[in-house]
């Protein structure tokens, strides 16, 4: 099991869980995407999808975030991230859904309105990025859309959506995204 730190906000410095075998945000790169975001995620509510351990929505809870909806697939990942919440007693502010992320966003419109910011870390150089970007553009009004991803990776054209910021860290990047 990796180790990984709350960076910022009321868990600063707690110790998070990690599933072997998931790359989990490196430290500098998570508190590159809230250097990113800001003091605005206070209040707001957060989708944090291909969630793993959940280090990124529960960066999000620590600095403010008002709720987090957590999606991925991968069992492992998710009981990691449901003892992360326990220990951290954050579980009252999220919840946590086995799915395809995918097939969730298509299905679960109002939850992609309602969020104010939307995390995604999904496998690197997967074609799920692209699918998943599509199916957030096609919906979403007002959200900011924050995605790690391998520099190498392009990022598919949109219709809502454009690149408002982009930061590079050694292979990975940080780009955001607004409606």
């Amino acid at each position: 099991m990796g180790k990984l730190r709350v960076a910022g906000g009321e868990a600063r410095g707690r110790r998070l869980k990690t599933p072997k075998g998931i790359r989990p945000t490196q430290g500098i790169v998570k508190e590159a995407m809230f250097n990113l975001v800001g003091p605005a995620i206070d209040g707001v509510y957060v989708l944090d999808l291909f969630a793993g351990s959940g280090a990124i929505g529960i960066e999000a809870l620590s600095r403010g975030a008002a709720g987090v909806t957590f999606v991925d697939h991968e069992p492992r990942g998710l009981a990691i991230l449901r003892q992360n919440l326990e220990v951290l007693d954050l579980k009252s502010l999220a919840q946590v859904v086995r799915a395809d992320v995918v097939r969730w966003l298509d299905s679960s419109p109002d939850q992609l309105r309602q969020a104010g910011y939307v995390f995604m870390d999904p496998p690197y150089e997967d074609p799920i990025l692209d699918r998943a970007l599509k199916a957030i553009d096609r919906v979403v009004t007002a959200a900011t859309v924050v995605v790690e991803h391998s520099r190498r990776q392009e990022l598919p054209a949109l219709t809502r959506m454009h690149v408002d910021r982009q930061r590079k860290y050694g292979d990975t990047m940080v780009s955001v995204l607004r409606a």
